[in-house]
């Protein structure tokens, strides 16, 4: 859960000081991934200091109902008490937070762009206010990189706003992002709305995510793209993904549909605008 290299195309690395997930998303990669490290058969976690919120500094910790901290890489031993490995996602994809990670941006100085929590939502309902205020203290502590948010739940920007007295980051090295991949997302008090309103309440710099674009988005979905700074779109790859191909991934369609004046991209994601320089 270091800074890792990505081969994502519109960061340079990732960094998961938070991870797992409620929204269910049969898509879901970050789930597929990370279970993949979480305790397998007879393995079994050494749990030193498992407690409620209010006490315990070591081993795994849960911080509010259903989430966990952790302040180490978490040993795994067999069934005789042999030591086998050791893990970061000691509880598989439940909401984790990793304390030991948060000092991780001050440690990497060359500058980088950052797709922060991509294995989990850090602004899901679930998620507690404290766990969002120390990853943006340690996000200002490195000023040198750009910060990049994607959630289904952008209600929480707002709302954290107004829960922390020191607001949430809007310098121009802070994007916030929300996924709409149906034409639902784009109806109504929805995903892409909030999003908007977000960025002009608060000059916040945004980006919407339709990637996986897993049906059409309709003329209010593609009407409503010129809200946004940089748009990021592509389609869905993976298990299910055959059946699963709107006509706007193909052919260069969503691009071409939006009207003349969005600027054309091959390949299967097309970025438009451009969004934050790339470091």
């Amino acid at each position: 859960m270091n800074f890792h290299k990505t081969d994502i195309d519109w960061c340079t690395h990732t960094w998961n000081p938070v991870t797992g997930c409620r929204h269910g998303c049969d898509y879901c990669y970050a789930r597929r991934y990370t279970i993949r490290f979480q305790p397998h058969g007879t393995e079994r976690p050494m749990e030193t200091g498992v407690t409620s919120f209010e006490g315990g500094s070591t081993g795994i910790k849960v911080d509010a109902p259903g989430c966990y901290a952790v302040y180490q890489p978490v040993k795994l031993m067999d069934e005789n008490g042999e030591y086998v490995r050791s893990t970061s996602c000691p509880k598989g994809f439940a909401p984790t937070i990793r304390y030991y990670t948060l000092d991780f941006p001050k440690k990497r100085l060359i500058p980088a762009r950052v797709f922060v929590s991509s294995l989990g939502d850090l602004f899901g309902k679930w998620v507690p206010d404290h766990w969002i205020k120390a990853v943006f203290a340690s996000c200002r502590d490195a000023p040198q990189h750009t910060y990049l948010f994607l959630t289904k739940n952008p209600e929480h920007y707002c709302i954290y706003e107004d829960a922390d007295p020191s607001g949430i980051p809007t310098q121009k090295n802070f994007w916030y992002g929300t996924t709409a991949n149906c034409a639902t997302d784009f109806l109504g008090h929805c995903r892409a709305n909030t999003l908007a309103w977000f960025h002009g309440e608060y000059n916040a710099n945004t980006f919407l995510s339709i990637e996986p674009l897993v049906e059409s988005i309709g003329d209010t979905g593609l009407a409503s793209l010129y809200n946004f700074q940089w748009l990021i779109i592509g389609a869905m790859t993976g298990p299910g993904s055959k059946d699963r191909q709107p006509a706007e991934v193909s052919a260069r369609g969503l691009s071409a549909q939006a009207a003349g004046e969005l600027p054309r991209a091959e390949g299967r994601r097309r970025h438009l605008p451009a969004g934050p320089d790339r470091r």
